[in-house]
């Protein structure tokens, strides 16, 4: 209980008792001058006395119950989890649940060889998950030393050293045990970046792939960060990748500007790597000759590398992993959807080519004075049927024909019909250079605005059923604006003439010729 309210409550019961000792002293006199008068009267105000006493004692413990059961609630409704998602507590369990929901959407993708892909590196994934091996790739310049580094933390030589860039063609890997570390340790050697040709392009396009699939990120450089450099160890830092910066070749710099190129690195890098992040190693260092004209070898250091790698693999080792498999299902779920929304796409575009050409046909069988949209109402209702049933969504003709209605409704609000009717105008006239009947005017324009209804729809049902901040209007003030370029409305039109103008004007001669030769025999 608050200490307020316990101050409040004290306060309270001492009123209380005062008023009740004034008044039983009260009511005990008045009872003893009326015992002697009147005992029926006595008697009774005696009863009263002991009501009120009971009245009073219920209140109080009345007022307390209620206290402490509001106060159990209200724990019990802050305390309260929601039931209606289970968060598994377990990184691993996160990813695992992950991954099986990506490998269920991916098999919604229609294409063989692309679904046959995605599944498969669906299972590279899963085997990572579960073959209990850490991932540490070594990504870089070609110069900064990245295979030197390798070699002195394998301890053997693993691949050519002192070699100029682009000597590492493709990613090597070198398994590594760490004492007190169950998992085995895969080091892989990348090909290095910014390198000239398209070779070297293609070479940098492997080297952040495998970047982008490591447990943690050995990050070489030989001195301060290059902006080229920066840029690729932040977009890998954005997207969640564990990283250690690397600065080699220390045996090259006195302790003064190795301790100035440090505190640079870690001021730039600051924002998304942490101090300690930093490291000064010397993995391959410069051969010494002596006055004796010997030629000193030192040996390697790369100790505070090794020991910064083994803190955080033996601390942060089991959810580095996970979290990298749950960045992996993520990455590969983020591809499917790409590839199912184009599909959806795909199929939806075809849905709305077919309805526009129905709409003209409708119009142009049955014009009216004006392009009216409500006209064609039911078939725009089956169209946002059908492109509802591709996104999942079923839809009873009812509720398509609501759709229906309230966007031909703002079509016509914001003048899309008006500006459709003369733009399809102008463009016929262009093409065709004569004369147009208005039954084809009014069809193709019934088909430029199904179009766009279309459209829109396509939007609303790819954003689960959510037309935006901007609402129905600005939806389909985009789609009037983008169908409405140049290029799209020269093909569109084309188009029209051979499915709508046409076979009208065909239909239309033999009932021309018989006016004129009518007029001809009544002159």
């Amino acid at each position: 209980m608050p200490v307020s309210r316990l101050v409040t409550l004290i306060i309270g019961l001492i009123v209380i008792l005062a008023l009740s000792l004034w008044l039983i002293d009260s009511l005990s006199r008045l009872y003893w001058q009326l015992s002697y008068s009147s005992p029926f009267l006595g008697n009774l105000l005696l009863l009263l006395l002991i009501v009120l006493i009971g009245v009073i004692i219920a209140a109080f413990v009345y007022y307390i119950w209620i206290i402490k059961v509001g106060e159990q609630r209200t724990r019990g409704r802050s305390g309260r989890k929601t039931p209606q998602l289970k968060i598994p507590e377990a990184r691993t369990e996160v990813a695992s649940s992950t991954l099986k929901a990506v490998k269920q959407q991916v098999e919604q993708i229609q294409d063989e060889v692309t679904r046959q892909a995605l599944l498969t590196k669906s299972r590279e994934i899963e085997v990572s998950l579960t073959r209990g091996e850490i991932q540490v790739v070594v990504f870089g310049t070609g110069s900064a030393g990245k295979t030197s580094l390798v070699n002195a933390i394998i301890g053997r030589m693993v691949g050519k050293v002192d070699s100029p860039m682009g000597t590492t063609q493709v990613g090597e890997t070198y398994c590594l045990r760490l004492k007190g570390l169950e998992r085995k340790i895969l080091i892989t050697d990348t090909p290095g970046i910014l390198e000239a040709g398209v070779a070297g392009t293609e070479r940098e396009e492997l080297a952040r792939s495998l970047a982008t699939e490591a447990d943690l990120l050995l990050f070489v450089v030989d001195n301060d960060l290059r902006l080229s450099e920066y840029e690729p160890l932040q977009a890998l830092a954005e997207i969640g990748k564990r990283s250690i910066v690397v600065l080699n070749k220390i045996d090259l710099y006195t302790e003064e500007d190795k301790e100035r190129i440090l505190a640079r690195l870690r001021q730039r890098v600051g924002g998304f790597i942490a101090a300690n992040d930093v490291v000064a190693i010397t993995a391959n260092p410069q051969a010494v000759e002596l006055e004796s004209g010997d030629v000193f070898q030192p040996d390697f250091d790369i100790l505070p590398l090794m020991r910064r790698m083994a803190a955080i693999l033996r601390s942060e080792g089991e959810d580095l992993v996970a979290d990298n498999i749950l960045l992996q299902s993520m990455r590969l779920g983020e591809e499917a959807r790409k590839l199912i929304d184009a599909q959806r796409r795909r199929q939806a575009d075809k849905i709305v080519e077919r309805f526009q050409w129905i709409s003209a046909g409708v119009v142009s069988v049955t014009p009216l004075p004006v392009v009216d949209l409500l006209a064609t109402a039911a078939v725009n209702a089956q169209m946002v049927v059908e492109i509802g049933r591709i996104y999942g969504c079923e839809l009873n003709m009812e509720r398509g024909r609501e759709l229906a209605l309230s966007l031909a409704k703002t079509l016509t609000s914001l003048g899309i019909v008006k500006g459709a009717v003369q733009l399809v105008s102008t463009a016929l006239q262009l093409n065709i250079g004569t004369l147009i009947i208005g039954k084809a005017i009014q069809g193709v324009t019934a088909a430029y605005l199904t179009r766009i209804a279309g459209k829109s729809f396509v939007e609303y049902f790819r954003h689960d059923q959510d037309w935006g901040d901007g609402g129905m209007t600005e939806v389909v003030q985009k789609q009037f604006q983008l169908n409405r370029r140049d290029e799209f409305v020269k093909a569109f039109i084309q188009e029209a003439i051979a499915r709508v103008v046409k076979p009208l004007t065909n239909k239309s001669e033999p009932v021309e010729e018989e006016v004129e030769q009518g007029d001809i025999k009544s002159g």
